[in-house]
């Protein structure tokens, strides 16, 4: 149900098999309903006509996208990509924040799947067999006005990491919040504000958490300033972000002071907006 604390709601269908990278964002806000994609050449905006959501199922004028994988009728864009079985978080990447106003309410809906299918855009086929897909949502009434978000799940081994940094209007006040899962050999981690996470660096081009017994630490570069998408602000798709689709990141994590996962690739999806 649309309800007058949500003014947007939006979801990102990432598709990845090597360096092959698209995103497709459908979406609606109080502006109206829309696709948005970026992928490794570039970005581009569609208006459609309607957005309809029934259940785990989204309808955005002639595209589908649904569990099982999605439908592409796009200009210059079509095709249909094949899901294997989604794999979500253990819990609500929210945690207890989920009970409350929030500016913006992030969700996970698969850390990482398998993809099959391709896209046909502006005539080149793409195939998409063997690739791995990642679905997260996004719904409230504006994105946080300075933030980082970092997604990756094409390492040499199976690992899969969403992490994110923001500022956090919290009732009359404001703090900056973070949210990072990582799955890796089968087993969860999680830092959070909400799990007592402390935030050592948050910049541009670092960050170091440290949590209990863990100790996270992400270092980005960009190759690119990314390409433009569109974000919401009270309800309206009118501020300019970019986001890097190849972005080259190497991940460490500590556990006990013991290095259990230490990673690099070249194709981590990376945003970073300042104030």
């Amino acid at each position: 149900m649309w309800s007058r604390n949500i003014k947007f709601e939006g979801w990102y269908f990432k598709h990845q098999l090597g360096d092959t990278v698209v995103a497709f964002i459908p979406g609606k806000a109080e502006s109206g309903s829309f696709i948005q994609v970026t992928s490794s050449w570039g970005s581009r905006q569609f208006t459609v006509p309607k957005l309809i959501v029934k259940g785990n199922i989204i309808q955005a004028g002639k595209c589908l996208f649904t569990p099982y994988g999605c439908q592409i009728r796009l200009p210059g864009i079509r095709g249909d990509i094949y899901y294997g079985d989604l794999t979500p978080l253990t819990s609500d990447i929210m945690g207890p924040f989920r009970f409350f106003p929030m500016e913006c309410r992030h969700g996970v809906v698969s850390m990482a799947h398998t993809l099959e299918g391709g896209l046909t855009i502006d005539g080149i086929y793409h195939s998409f067999d063997g690739g791995i897909g990642y679905i997260e949502k996004d719904s409230g009434v504006s994105f946080p006005c300075a933030y980082q978000w970092l997604q990756c799940n094409t390492f040499s081994e199976p690992c899969s990491v969403m992490a994110s940094i923001a500022h956090i209007p919290f009732f009359h006040r404001a703090f900056t919040g973070c949210i990072c899962a990582i799955v890796y050999e089968g087993k969860e981690y999680r830092l959070a504000t909400y799990r007592g996470v402390r935030i050592l660096t948050a910049t541009e081009r670092h960050i170091r958490l440290a949590q209990h017994h863990l100790l996270l630490d992400i270092r980005m570069r960009p190759v690119s300033d990314g390409h433009p998408l569109l974000a919401p602000s009270k309800g309206q798709m009118k501020i300019s972000i970019r986001e890097s689709i190849c972005c080259r990141v190497r991940i460490r994590l500590w556990d006990r002071g013991k290095l259990i996962l230490n990673l690099c690739s070249n194709t981590a999806a990376y945003e970073y907006v300042k104030k």
